[in-house]
């Protein structure tokens, strides 16, 4: 018998909303359970499958969410680890493991997957750590928020640094491609209040300080930045095998509608102090650098305070 560090008492979660998934849900539990090749995870997912106090969790899952039964099944090994370990040690392994990977000069391919992968086992953590009332409210908005905060910042060095190696810039600082770089990406919205829900979009700005950043093509500085927040958004949206991370919202630039995806810090300081509207006021109240050049970007919020 397993040792749980997910409680057993669990009397009040929450019922099936859909019944008949639950047991779709079980058969295709136990389908990926005997194809498993360790032994030891393979009895966890049949003794949890009879065990009733543990088994109404992952009811809970399979009556009311088909993402998060997918995510179950397909990571068997995961829920053992977390059933075992518990979510607030797997929360931290999570991101851990995030780290390692993508410090480990993996391609985009490989970034892409390993984001997707963090993603549908942070969803995991966090909402059977919700369920179970092993969380609050406020620790499951941070957790969501701090994750989407991390993904966007290896993001963002994996593609500085792709862009570094095309030639487009030099970064002053091999071992922190952000510090320096004069890149901004500020959140706003819930992302940017630090209030991420389970099916939040992130709304970004993406800037740039020319002044800030080295490089013999400044003519080709602008185009460069749009590449990167294009791929930026290939990284997020894009639907794989694997899901996606999250989905992007880059609306809430300047004047979106005539504006590259990309704007220069001197193009959005003129367009807030002329052009800027009432409701980008209130938006900005939230507004909050989530990646890149930290003094570049508190260097521009500090300029749009009085706006």
């Amino acid at each position: 018998m397993h040792q749980f560090r997910i409680p057993p008492e669990q009397n009040d979660l929450p019922g099936a909303a859909f019944p008949g998934q639950v047991s779709l849900g079980w058969e295709r539990w136990r389908d990926a359970a005997e194809k498993l090749p360790d032994a030891k995870t393979r009895a966890f997912a049949m003794e949890l499958a009879e065990n009733p106090n543990q088994s109404r969790l992952m009811e809970a899952l399979f009556g009311n969410s088909p993402f998060l039964t997918q995510a179950a099944i397909k990571d068997i090994p995961f829920i053992y680890e977390l059933f075992i370990e518990g979510p607030d040690r797997v929360y931290i392994s999570v991101i851990k493991a995030l780290e390692r990977s993508c410090k480990e000069g993996i391609d985009e391919n490989g970034l892409a997957k390993a984001l997707r992968v963090a993603k549908g086992r942070m969803a995991l953590t966090i909402a059977i750590a919700d369920i179970i009332g092993a969380w609050s409210l406020d620790k499951v908005i941070k957790s969501l928020s701090d994750f989407a905060e991390a993904a966007l910042g290896h993001a963002v060095t994996h593609l500085l640094l792709a862009m570094e190696n095309r030639g487009a810039f030099s970064l002053p600082f091999a071992g922190d491609p952000e510090r320096g770089s004069g890149l901004i990406v500020l959140a706003l919205g819930k992302l940017g209040a630090g209030e991420l829900n389970y099916s939040s979009d992130i709304d970004l700005i993406v800037l740039f300080d020319p002044t800030r950043i080295k490089t013999e093509r400044p003519e080709n500085l602008q185009s460069a930045f749009v590449r990167l927040t294009k791929g930026l958004v290939r990284l997020f949206d894009e639907r794989t095998p694997d899901g996606y991370v999250f989905r992007t919202d880059l609306r809430l630039r300047p004047d979106p509608a005539s504006t590259p995806l990309a704007v220069s810090v001197k193009a959005a300081e003129i367009y807030y102090e002329s052009l800027g509207q009432n409701w980008e006021r209130a938006a900005m109240i939230k507004a909050r650098q989530v990646a890149g050049d930290r003094e570049a970007g508190q260097a521009f919020l500090k300029m749009l305070r009085p706006f």
